[in-house]
């Protein structure tokens, strides 16, 4: 009877152990409970095409600071579902996320991907209200394309013209010229993004991709340009995390380090993060972790954080 009670114990002491969760999905659980998604925004129409964000708000009604997230795929394909799972960091660190799509240049060649973006940072400022976002703490991170859209989205300013589009939207009234509801970007986290966009259509840097973006616009050396981050660097702008692999061949790294080098030259707060051997993302888990890792403290150091979950 003894023994039998004793297995009977121990086996119930297994089950209990067994039905314990790791710390990820425990995380993992947590962001459920505590986040809404609400697909499919339409914050803009142009050309006959809805372009459309996701919000990922926590249930809390206090304040939040917020990632509008941009995704990649050369202007030219890709989608901000595919880089839904690049959320969760973010939301495990408590911020909410604006995930967002643009025009494709399948469906309109340069400018439009930027000034969509733009557009969607236009909406950030004037939906905060609704969705409890900290205005003074917004951040925009992209890869690739969507790094180099998050870093025209910080750097270039309303003189340039690329957000007249959104104009007519922050004139509620449409008595006058309205006021821009356009936020001030605290921080970028550039994803080995495109700097240069003139060198990608001549010479050794060529890529096809930024070709058929710009297509047989012409005037595309100049807009290329002018829709080049390098262009717009200059003393106030908000403080840029650079992440780059060394051997990438469809962003080259150099486009990452003049970018650095510039940032450093004009005195802005910006620091570079090699991934040695690294292409273009397909970096390895311990690679991924330090990223992030270096993104925390980044965001940390410049006052931008959230309650940890």
């Amino acid at each position: 009877m003894v023994h039998r009670l004793a297995a009977f114990i121990l086996l119930g002491c297994i089950g209990a152990a067994a039905a314990q969760i790791s710390e990820g999905a425990r995380a993992a659980v947590q962001i459920e409970h505590d986040y809404y998604v609400e697909p499919n925004i339409v914050y803009r129409v142009a050309n006959g095409y809805e372009a459309k964000l996701d919000v990922y708000r926590p249930e809390s009604k206090a304040s939040t600071p917020v990632v509008m997230m941009i995704h990649g795929g050369g202007w030219v394909v890709g989608t901000k579902e595919q880089d839904s799972l690049y959320t969760l960091p973010y939301l495990q660190m408590g911020f909410a996320v604006v995930n967002v799509e643009y025009r494709l240049a399948k469906i309109s060649l340069a400018p439009a991907a930027v000034e969509d973006c733009l557009c969607a940072l236009h909406w950030i400022g004037r939906n905060a209200k609704k969705y409890n976002f900290d205005l003074t703490k917004v951040v925009v991170t992209g890869g690739s394309a969507g790094g180099h859209l998050a870093l025209t989205t910080a750097m270039i300013p309303s003189s340039a013209g690329f957000e007249n589009a959104c104009a007519y939207e922050d004139d509620e009234p449409w008595t006058g010229p309205g006021i821009s509801s356009r936020p001030k970007i605290a921080a970028v986290i550039n994803w080995f993004g495109i700097t240069d966009v003139l060198d990608m259509l001549h010479g050794p840097n060529t890529r096809a991709y930024a070709m058929s973006w710009l297509g047989s616009l012409p005037n595309r050396e100049d807009l290329a340009k002018r829709l080049s981050p390098l262009s717009y660097v200059r003393s106030d702008l908000p403080p840029i995390l650079t992440i780059h692999g060394d051997a990438d061949k469809l962003v080259p790294y150099s486009q990452g380090v003049r970018l650095h080098e510039a940032l450093a030259k004009a005195g802005v707060r910006n620091q570079l993060l090699t991934i040695p051997g690294g292409g273009h993302g397909d970096f390895s888990l311990d690679q991924e972790v330090n990223a992030f890792e270096t993104i925390y403290a980044f965001l940390a150091s410049v006052g931008i954080s959230a309650v940890a979950k």
